[in-house]
């Protein structure tokens, strides 16, 4: 009688799994997303040589985008920012539109200095100018509430004159079934 049961509980568990994962995978709005952050180019001329320039001189052959331009993930859930070359990545709440931001008095350093508007920033990454040589990483960043974040390169020439930004949606977590 104990086989039967232990049988019987080991069948449910399995069945509950396999309907499960199926769901699962077929979400659109994942828990995590990534944002490439400039990237280093292929067709520049001559080819970049990190190795023997490690920082090309002012940011040669970096594409200054954010790549998607738009992602969603849902509430709780995270952006991985990867970051090529000399950028800063700062994120401002809610409803901000990139025509808030002021670019008047930024902090000194590399392609005009680093935007220094605190209104409304829930976020402001690694500055560039410390250590030139963490301009290559990944930094993640949690979002707990819904809503539409607006995300730029708080270097000033590359947010003035490449426009770069981009926005998170979040969602609203799914109704549990």
């Amino acid at each position: 009688m104990k086989r039967w049961i232990l049988r019987l509980i080991v069948v449910v568990i399995v069945c509950g799994v396999g309907w499960a994962v199926p769901a699962m995978a077929d979400d659109p709005r994942p828990a995590n997303a990534t944002v490439s952050f400039g990237q280093w180019r292929t067709d520049f001329e001559p080819p970049l040589d990190r190795v023997t320039v490690p920082i090309p001189p002012m940011g040669a052959g970096n594409n200054h985008e954010l790549l998607p331009n738009l992602v969603t993930i849902e509430e709780g859930g995270a952006v991985n920012f990867i970051i090529g070359g000399v950028h800063n990545p700062q994120i401002y709440d809610r409803g901000t539109k990139p025509e808030d931001i002021s670019t008047a008095s930024p902090l000194p350093g590399v392609a005009g200095g680093i935007i220094n508007d605190a209104n409304h920033r829930i976020f402001r990454g690694l500055d560039p100018n410390v250590n030139l040589n963490s301009q290559d990483r990944v930094e993640v960043v949690y979002f707990e509430e819904p809503g539409t974040y607006l995300v730029i390169c708080g270097v000033v020439n590359h947010f003035v004159n490449d426009r770069m930004f981009g926005f998170v949606e979040v969602l609203r977590e799914k109704d549990k079934k």
